[in-house]
C-alpha cells in the first residue's frame, strides 16, 4: 500500500502507464484495490482527463476500489471488474470468538496476500464478507482456515442477491452550516480544534478525493470518509431551527 509521498508519486506514474496502455492497445487495464490516499493520487495523475477511468469496489459505497482504464464505446465491448466476494464463517459459531475487521484482515494478510488484492471487508456477527481479486479468490477459499483461535470455512459468493449491503444509521445533526469541518465535528462529537486537525493531518476525503479545505460546503449525496473514524453519506439540509441552527441529514456507515 502506497502511503509515503515517494510511493504515491511512483503510483501516479503507474496510473499514467496503465491509461496509456489502455489507449494504445485498445483494451481495458485494471489496478488492484486502492486505498483512499491511492485513489486521490489517481485523481491527481489523471487531472481532468478522467472520462475513460471508472472506480468500483464490489458494492456501490465501497471504500477500497479498483480503477479500470478504457472506454467501452471506443473498445467496442464491456468488461466487468475482476472482483470476487468470499464469505468467511466459523465452523462452530457457538464457540467462535467475537471478531473485528482487524481480525479478519490480519488472518488474510498472514497468508502472504498483498493488500492490493483485498477490498472492503464487511463484518456480520462472527462472519464476514471479503472482496478480493478474482485471481485471489480460489487461494483464499482453499487456504484461510483460522481467524484468531477459531476455525473457519470460506466459500465463493456467486449469487449477487447474497452480496452484503452497507448498513446505514440515519440521524440528524444540528450545525452552524454545512461546512465539512462543522458536520464532521457534529457527527463524531469533536471539538472545533480536533476537527481542524483532521484536515491538517490529511485524513478527510470527500468522494474519494483528499479534502484540505475545511470550509468546503457539503452537497447532498457526497460521501465523507475520515481515516480512523469512519464515513457517512451527507443527505443535505433539512430545515433551520428557531434558534437559527441548521439540521442536516446523515447516513452513518456502521
Amino acid at each position: 500500500m502506497a502511503e509515503t509521498e515517494k510511493e504515491l508519486e511512483q503510483l501516479k506514474h503507474r496510473f499514467s502507464d496503465l491509461a496509456d496502455r489502455s489507449w494504445r492497445q485498445n483494451l481495458f487495464t485494471f489496478t488492484g484495490f486502492l486505498s483512499l490516499a491511492e485513489q486521490n493520487a489517481l485523481y491527481e495523475a489523471l487531472g481532468q482527463n478522467r472520462r475513460d477511468c471508472r472506480l468500483y469496489g464490489g458494492t456501490q459505497h465501497a471504500q477500497r476500489r479498483m480503477a479500470r482504464f478504457g472506454d467501452p464505446e471506443q473498445i467496442g465491448y464491456e468488461e466487468p471488474f475482476p472482483i470476487a466476494c468470499v464469505r468467511i464463517e466459523p465452523l462452530s459459531e457457538k464457540f467462535a470468538d467475537d471478531f473485528s475487521h482487524r481480525d479478519f484482515l490480519g488472518a488474510i494478510l498472514n497468508l502472504g496476500i498483498d493488500r492490493s488484492a483485498i477490498g472492503d471487508i464487511f463484518v456480520e456477527g462472527k462472519s464476514a464478507w471479503a472482496f478480493c481479486t478474482q485471481s485471489m479468490a480460489p487461494f483464499l477459499v482453499e487456504n484461510l482456515e483460522r481467524v484468531r483461535h477459531s476455525s473457519v470455512r470460506c466459500r465463493l459468493v456467486t449469487d449477487p442477491g447474497q452480496m452484503p449491503e452497507p448498513k446505514l444509521s440515519y440521524r440528524e445533526e444540528s450545525v452552524a452550516s454545512a461546512r465539512c469541518d462543522s458536520v464532521i465535528a457534529a457527527v463524531w462529537n469533536l471539538s472545533r480544534s480536533k476537527s481542524l486537525e483532521l484536515f491538517r493531518q490529511k485524513k478527510v476525503y470527500v468522494g474519494g478525493r483528499l479534502l484540505e479545505n475545511n470550509s468546503y460546503l457539503l452537497k447532498a449525496g457526497e460521501t465523507v470518509s475520515v481515516r480512523g473514524f469512519g464515513k457517512f453519506l451527507f443527505q443535505g439540509e433539512k430545515h433551520t431551527t428557531r434558534k437559527g441552527k441548521l439540521l442536516v441529514g446523515i447516513d452513518l456507515f456502521v
